[in-house]
């Protein structure tokens, strides 16, 4: 059994680790992918994946790839949220892996949303 002092001292440290965390997710842009059942079934994981190389080659340290369940809209599977510190979250839909090394090269390292694959987009059609 630990004492009190160790588990004060086991309660700081993770604090600590939960706030470094904390600042650090407001620097950096994240990536979410649809992974639920119906994401999965229109080709997410391809899609995921694709995320992962294509920051990996450019080596981009400030970008998390991460996954999601549901989004509840299955019809426009799949879904990619691109979240940019500061900046209003983007969702991409029907998003293919031929899609994802533009969607890095001008949202995620420019800053400009590639429109025409965005949910507005879509819902105009």
């Amino acid at each position: 059994m630990k004492s009190l002092a160790e588990l004060e001292a086991i309660r700081k440290a993770t604090l600590s680790k939960i706030n470094l965390r904390k600042e650090d997710e407001d620097s950096v842009t994240r990536v979410v992918v649809g992974m639920a059942t119906c994401g999965i079934a229109a080709g997410a994981r391809p899609v995921m994946l694709s995320f992962v190389d294509e920051i990996q080659k450019r080596q981009l340290n400030n970008v998390t790839v991460s996954q999601t369940g549901c989004i509840g809209m299955c019809r426009l599977e799949p879904m990619v949220d691109v979240i940019v510190p500061g900046k209003e979250k983007v969702t991409y839909v029907h998003v293919k892996p031929e899609m994802v090394s533009r969607i890095v090269a001008e949202h995620v390292v420019n800053g400009r949303p590639v429109a025409e694959y965005t949910i507005g987009a879509a819902e105009a059609e």
